[in-house]
């Protein structure tokens, strides 16, 4: 330790020096020779034996990395010598002390997963990995196989022609009283659509994204897709390790606006809740309108371009207005494997039962406010409200209930659009126009919530007093170009 010139060793010298019991010992004479010795090894080595030991311990820090994130090309090195003073060859030469002697540095072979990985980073090999995971894992699976073969035939058939006409038929007879009945297997009754929506529309999709996503995660694809997207999420005020809130975003924004804590800085946590509230559309939210739109493929790329320039357009001016420094961007990658069936299992499970949790209780919240409004005249009057700003978009007044429903829960709008379009009562440009604007609404009382335990109740009332009037100003924007633009849709 003197050798390195450890600050501590010589401070702890000094101390046991002062000390009676080291004068009493007579250890004097021995401090000495230990000085003459330390100074004597200092003045024979060419450079300072401090610098030495510095390179040596760098170059071990530098093995140690290269080997937890499996750089393929590393250089095989030396171990130190038994006196713990002598350098490899490489140190020697960083340190001005010349051997005669040239070090080889062998490639290692580099491997299929490295070059899998490598190809999974690559800014421009890895988008259209990015792209293909997207299309097939959420738009395929879980657009059209859960929202719309899956949940055809629960909704449909299961429920719309089996289950519910025999459960209202059944309660109507033994509870004789209108209001009741309407509670609970009306229009808008706790079994006739809390929990019909719960079973037959969310879980599927629901499940469905969980599943994929579980996929993605155990395959540990995740890190490397931050890695990909990190530079793009600076231009908006996020780092790399923003994205897997995001990506969460797509499966329930509640829990990913729990999830924005483990960012680094307040700013970016705001920002990523700006974002989650914003444009980034629940599992159940995103598999109806990717069910709706996929025969429509113009339309699905209207929707999907105006929601995408949303995210990019608002993550760039918050993270110009927002006071706070640049994120920093430090990630642990661990090595690429394939899915384990019991890990993609247990995750999915977990997440479902927490969000059934989280979500029935809504839905039947959300049944008894709206029979509460009706009874009262709360509701009639609130969607006549709603009737305006729907209007002024384009879109019949009889859709302002999709807006109201869609703040009690995003799954209620979505199921509600569902409606409108199995009815034929929208257009094609109409349909457009309400899933941009019902994307960009208001988040739902659970995530309105989630933000304010988070961030506190004045800036959850900030991000929706802005998303409200935003969401119908972009609504009005795209049908007007569209409609001036004379796009068929």
């Amino acid at each position: 330790l003197l050798l390195q010139e450890d600050r501590t060793a010589l401070e702890y010298l000094l101390r046991a020096e002062k000390s009676p019991e080291y004068v009493k010992a007579g250890s004097e004479k021995n401090n000495e020779e230990i000085r003459k010795l330390v100074e004597a090894a200092s003045k024979a080595a060419a450079v300072p034996l401090s610098y030495l030991f510095t390179l040596k311990r760098q170059e071990r820090v530098n093995e140690i990395v290269e080997q937890v994130m499996e750089i393929p090309e590393r250089v095989e090195r030396k171990t130190l010598g038994k006196t713990g003073i002598a350098g490899t060859e490489r140190s020697s030469e960083k340190a001005g002390i010349r051997t005669g002697k040239k070090t080889e540095t062998p490639k290692k072979n580099i491997g299929f997963s490295e070059k899998i990985d490598s190809i999974l980073i690559h800014p421009v090999f890895g988008i259209p990995v990015l792209f293909l995971i997207l299309y097939l894992g959420f738009y395929q699976f879980v657009g059209v196989f859960a929202a719309g073969t899956v949940v055809d035939f629960l909704e449909n058939t299961l429920f719309g022609q089996y289950i519910n006409p025999l459960v209202t038929a059944r309660f109507v007879s033994l509870v004789p009283y209108p209001a009741l009945q309407d509670l609970f297997v009306g229009e808008y009754g706790i079994f006739t659509q809390a929990v019909t929506y719960a079973i037959a529309l969310i879980l599927p999709i629901v499940g469905a994204f969980f599943l994929v996503f579980s996929i993605i995660e155990d395959t540990g694809y995740l890190p490397r897709l931050s890695l990909l997207l990190d530079g793009m999420f600076k231009k908006i005020g996020l780092s790399g390790k923003a994205v897997i809130p995001m990506v969460l975003g797509f499966g329930c924004s509640t829990m990913a606006t729990m999830v924005t804590r483990t960012l680094e800085t307040k700013r970016e946590r705001l920002i990523a809740n700006i974002l989650l509230a914003l444009a980034i559309p629940c599992s159940a939210q995103l598999g109806i309108i990717l069910s709706i739109l996929s025969g429509n493929p113009r339309g699905l790329s209207v929707w999907a371009g105006v929601i995408v320039l949303e995210f990019i357009l608002i993550g760039y001016l918050a993270s110009r207005i927002l006071p706070g420094e640049a994120p920093t961007f430090i990630l642990e990658m661990p090595p690429l494997r394939r899915p384990k069936l019991s890990n993609i299992l247990v995750k999915t499970y977990s997440r479902m039962h927490w969000y059934f949790l989280e979500v029935l209780p809504l839905f039947v919240v959300a049944s008894i406010l709206i029979w509460i409004g009706r009874l009262t005249g709360i509701f009639d009057l609130a969607l006549k409200v709603m009737e305006y700003p729907t209007v002024w978009i384009g879109l019949p007044p009889n859709a302002a209930d999709v807006f109201l429903f869609g703040f009690f829960r995003r799954d209620f709008g979505a199921a509600g659009l569902y409606g409108m379009y199995d009815s034929g009562l929208l257009t094609g440009l109409q349909l457009v126009v309400a899933a941009v604007t019902l994307t960009l609404f208001m988040p739902c009382i659970a995530q309105f919530m989630m933000t304010i335990k988070e961030r506190g109740l004045k800036t959850a009332l900030v991000i929706s007093g802005f998303i409200f009037p935003s969401a119908f100003l972009t609504g009005s924007i795209v049908n007007t170009l569209l409609t001036a633009l004379g796009v068929n849709l």
